[in-house]
């Protein structure tokens, strides 16, 4: 189940940003929690078991031993493998930004196809942009708190797209 915070990220301050962390419901510890516990007890029982039950000669068979194991872990490229992991998250962010939905490419293929350069033809162009410009909004008031902030409900986009009595560069869009 997916959880989103995007209204209280958008909405912390810096000095509120911990609030976030502390979220229990789809956060980061409730993920790992289980692996962090695993993890704890056995270095809790690794370092009582080091401290008070081997002898000298075991606890230096025993850092021969962990000095092995770090040698062929530092094999492991961590600088490539986190290279890897920001290359995807970037690649991600840039695919979402270039599918953003620009009006202008469409803006330009409608004054492409729909011709003529009467009356008719002029209110046409004009009225697929204001639907392109309303299906924009529509989509933009779904993922984005400011845009549903500044129109919360369908009247409030309907006030704004009939501002300045319908006409002029404070038109939107018409619906209907």
């Amino acid at each position: 189940m997916t959880v989103t915070y995007s209204s209280k990220v958008a909405n912390a301050t810096f000095f509120g940003f911990h609030r976030l962390l502390l979220r229990w419901r789809g956060s980061i510890y409730k993920l790992l929690y289980r692996e962090f516990i695993v993890f704890a007890l056995l270095y809790s029982v690794l370092s009582v078991v080091y401290r008070l039950f081997l002898s000298e000669s075991q606890k230096r068979y025993f850092e021969k031993l962990s000095l092995y194991c770090d040698k062929y872990a530092e094999q492991i490229p961590v600088t490539f493998v986190l290279g890897f992991y920001v290359t995807l998250v970037v690649n991600r962010w840039w695919n979402q930004f270039v599918n953003l939905p620009w009006p202008d490419r469409l803006m330009f293929l409608i004054s492409s196809c729909v011709q003529g350069r009467d009356e008719q033809g002029r209110l046409l162009r004009r009225t697929l942009m204001r639907y392109v410009n309303l299906t924009s909004l529509l989509i933009f008031r779904s993922v984005s708190t400011a845009v549903c902030k500044r129109f919360p409900t369908m009247d409030h986009v309907v006030e704004a797209g009939t501002a300045g009595g319908g006409t002029g560069p404070g038109t939107w869009f018409v619906l209907g």
